[in-house]
C-alpha cells in the first residue's frame, strides 16, 4: 500500500476528472492505493464487497465461477473501474480479478463512490458512458462467439491486442494458451494449431510469447469472415 494524493493523480478516471477539491479529499481518505504482481488475485468471487476497484496500470483478467470451471470474461487494460457492477450491485463479489501483468490499483470505499454518483452528475455520467462501452464490447464479442470459427476467433483477440491493449502490431501475448482458450471457448491445442498455421503461412511471426503482425489485412480477413 502507497501513499498518495487523488488530485495530484495523472491517471485519473474521466469520472474523477469531475470531482471537487472537497470530493477529491474525501476521496483521498477512503481510499487505498495496492501494487499486485503478475498472478496475484486482486479480488476473489464469493468474498464481501466493500470496494470499487480502479485500476491504474496493468493488465488484469476477469473471471467467473461455472458449473465445472472458471471462465475468462475480459480482459481489461488500464485505465479503468474492475468493480462496479459487483460492487454497486451486490454484497458479495460476483467474480474475480487478476493481474495478468505487474498491476496498481486504487480501493475505493463503495459507500463514497455511490455519494460521488447520488451528487455529482457529471461523474456519474462518465461511469455510465464507462459501463455502456463495456456492454456493447461484451455484445460484441458474445455475437463473435456464436458465429465465428476458431480462426476467426484467435485473430480477432490478436488484432484486439494489436489495437486497444498494445497500439502495436509487435507484442507479447500477455496470456497463455489455455487463457486464449477460455476466452474464446475452445482448446489449448485448437489455438495452438492456429497460431502454428498462422505462423507458418507468415501472417503472423511467432517466437513463444512474442508476436509481430506480419499481413494485418489478412488477418483482418480471418476474424472478419471467421
Amino acid at each position: 500500500m502507497t501513499q498518495h494524493k487523488c488530485s495530484d493523480c495523472q491517471i485519473k478516471s474521466a469520472a474523477s476528472k469531475n470531482l471537487t477539491i472537497k470530493e477529491f479529499e474525501i476521496l483521498e481518505t477512503n481510499s487505498a492505493r495496492v501494487n499486485f504482481k503478475k498472478g496475484e488475485i486482486i479480488f476473489k468471487q464469493d468474498a464481501l464487497s466493500l470496494n470499487v476497484v480502479y485500476l491504474r496500470s496493468g493488465l488484469v483478467k476477469i473471471h467467473m465461477k461455472g458449473p465445472s470451471h472458471e471462465k475468462i470474461l475480459r480482459i481489461m487494460k488500464a485505465p479503468s473501474y474492475l468493480g462496479i457492477p459487483t460492487s454497486m450491485g451486490e454484497k458479495i463479489n460476483q467474480f474475480s480479478a487478476t493481474a495478468i501483468e505487474d498491476t496498481s490499483v486504487c480501493f475505493i470505499d463503495s459507500n463514497i463512490f455511490r455519494n460521488f454518483i447520488y451528487t455529482n452528475g457529471r461523474f456519474a455520467y462518465e461511469v455510465i458512458l464507462e459501463l455502456c462501452r463495456n456492454e456493447l464490447f461484451d455484445y460484441q464479442r458474445y455475437a463473435s462467439l456464436a458465429q465465428k470459427q476458431i480462426a476467426g476467433l484467435v485473430a480477432e483477440t490478436l488484432l484486439c491486442f494489436s489495437d486497444k491493449i498494445y497500439e502495436s502490431d509487435h507484442f507479447n501475448i500477455p496470456i497463455t494458451r489455455s487463457d486464449m482458450a477460455d476466452l474464446i471457448g475452445t482448446s489449448r491445442e485448437s489455438v495452438s494449431r492456429v497460431l502454428t498455421d498462422m505462423n507458418n503461412e507468415k501472417i503472423i511471426e511467432l517466437d513463444s510469447s512474442s508476436l509481430t503482425i506480419l499481413k494485418r489485412e489478412l488477418l483482418q480477413q480471418i476474424s472478419e469472415k471467421g
